[in-house]
């Protein structure tokens, strides 16, 4: 008798778990795909105006932007929205594959039609497009610097089947010492009350 109670539980256990993967494939499957493009550098033209993003029009200040700034932000990116699971991320590979049969020159004179245009081309069904405005690195060390790190980016979400945007987000921060803020205690202690990094 108990080997029957054991062997049925057993065979519960086995349904369960494979009711559960099966549920959680097709979840997977289910979820919207999202296409990353690489982050764009926006200068701008006029320098007392500072960096323009070319979407949402805000102005920004200018900063130097690191050599390889845009490849960390994107990896960034990259891995938090894999993280949430909102979306089924395409491989940064395949979007910069796709990209890379572009003319740089058209590409970027029409963006955003031309960043929706790579994304139906990928099956996706939204495409984000970041602009990065500034990326300075901070000199010193997590206890003290002589300069602190500063970064600013815009981000937009664009849904594929009307080509709506359907969000968009900012970044814009040179990290201050607790002294001059003291509204800012709640992210100088999450920081761990160091000096970060650009990343």
């Amino acid at each position: 008798m108990k080997s029957i109670i054991k062997k049925s539980l057993l065979l519960l256990i086995l349904i369960c778990a494979f009711e559960s993967f099966s549920t959680h494939e097709t979840r997977a499957e289910g979820r919207p795909a999202l296409a990353i493009t690489p982050f764009f550098v926006a200068r701008g033209e006029d320098l007392g105006r500072g960096a323009i993003c070319p979407v949402c029009k805000r102005v920004y200040s200018r900063g130097d932007i690191l050599a390889g700034s845009r490849i960390i932000l994107t990896r960034l990116l990259q891995e938090k929205m894999e993280a949430r699971g909102t979306f089924r991320v395409l491989p940064i590979e395949k979007v910069e594959e796709a990209l890379s049969h572009r003319d740089q020159k058209p590409y970027e004179e029409k963006l955003i039609p031309s960043s929706i245009q790579v994304g139906k081309e990928l099956n996706a069904d939204f495409i984000s497009v970041g602009f990065l405005f500034r990326f300075e690195e901070r000199i010193g060390s997590a206890i003290g610097v002589e300069k602190p790190a500063s970064v600013a980016f815009d981000l937009h979400f664009y849904r594929l089947r009307d080509g709506k945007m359907v969000w968009e987000g900012r970044f814009d921060e040179t990290q201050k010492p607790l002294s001059e803020n003291l509204f800012k205690i709640g992210s100088f202690l999450r920081r761990k009350a160091a000096w970060l990094t650009a990343e």
